[in-house]
C-alpha cells in the first residue's frame, strides 16, 4: 500500500492533489492531516500550507478473497475461488472438492458463517458496501430447489390435512425463498414464527 505526503493550500486542495497523484477517488482515499494550513503575516510572510499523507483503501473484494481463502486454509482444505461480479453483488466462488461438504456444513452454516464474516472484513474500510455472496459447488441453487420442493409438498399436505404445519428453522433468505415460492398459491398463507435461530416457517391452510 503506498502512502505519500502532499501539500495544498488547504486541506481540500491537498486531498485533490492526494487524489490526482494516486489517480482515485475521494470515497476511495484515506488521509490524515499532518498540518492544517496557517496564514502568516499579511497572508504571505510565514504561512503554512496544509500537508496530508494519504493512501488508496484496498479493495473491498480483493481484501475479502485474500481472507477468504487463508481462513479456509486454516480449516484444512485448499481451493481455488473464483469471482463473479454483476450489478448489485459480487459472487466468490469456491471449487468443488471432496470436502465440500465439510466447508458448507449442516443446512448450510458453515458456508452462512464464512459468508457473514467475508462481508464483515472485506466491508470493514470500505465507504460504500459491497455485497459479498459465497457459494461451493453450485450448493445455493441446489439448496433453493430442495426448499422449493419441500414448499410445495407441505403447502400441498396442508390444504389436504386443513392443519397449520411447521417448517424446520431456517435463516432469512432460506425463508423469503418458501415465502416467495408459495406467495401466489391458492388456499394456503405462510408466517414466520419464532425467534433467532429457531426462527422458521408456517405453512397455514385458509
Amino acid at each position: 500500500m503506498t502512502h505519500i505526503t502532499v501539500i495544498g493550500k488547504t486541506v481540500d486542495e491537498a486531498i485533490a492533489n492526494a487524489m490526482n497523484e494516486l489517480q482515485t477517488t475521494r470515497e476511495k482515499l484515506s488521509y490524515r492531516v499532518i498540518e492544517e494550513p496557517q496564514k502568516g503575516f499579511l497572508g504571505i510572510i510565514g504561512s503554512k500550507p496544509a500537508k496530508i499523507e494519504a493512501h488508496v483503501l484496498p479493495d473491498p473484494v480483493e481484501v475479502a478473497q485474500s481472507f477468504l481463502e487463508e481462513t479456509v486454509r486454516l480449516m484444512g482444505h485448499e481451493t481455488v475461488i473464483t469471482k463473479k461480479s454483476s450489478k448489485d453483488r459480487v459472487l466468490l466462488e469456491l471449487a468443488d472438492s471432496n470436502e465440500a461438504g465439510r466447508l458448507i456444513g449442516k443446512r448450510g452454516q458453515t458456508l452462512e458463517a464464512l459468508e457473514y464474516l467475508t462481508n464483515l472484513v472485506g466491508n470493514r474500510q470500505d465507504q460504500s458496501y459491497t455485497r459479498l455472496e459465497l457459494d461451493i459447488g453450485n450448493y445455493r441453487e441446489r439448496r433453493k430447489q430442495t426448499l422449493e420442493q419441500l414448499a410445495d409438498r407441505v403447502a400441498k399436505k396442508a390444504k389436504d390435512t386443513r392443519k397449520s404445519l411447521p417448517l424446520e428453522a431456517m435463516n432469512a433468505l432460506e425463508r423469503k425463498i418458501v415465502h416467495e415460492r408459495l406467495k401466489s398459491v391458492p388456499g394456503v398463507v405462510t408466517e414466520s414464527e419464532g425467534k433467532g435461530a429457531n426462527r422458521h416457517i408456517v405453512i397455514k391452510p385458509q
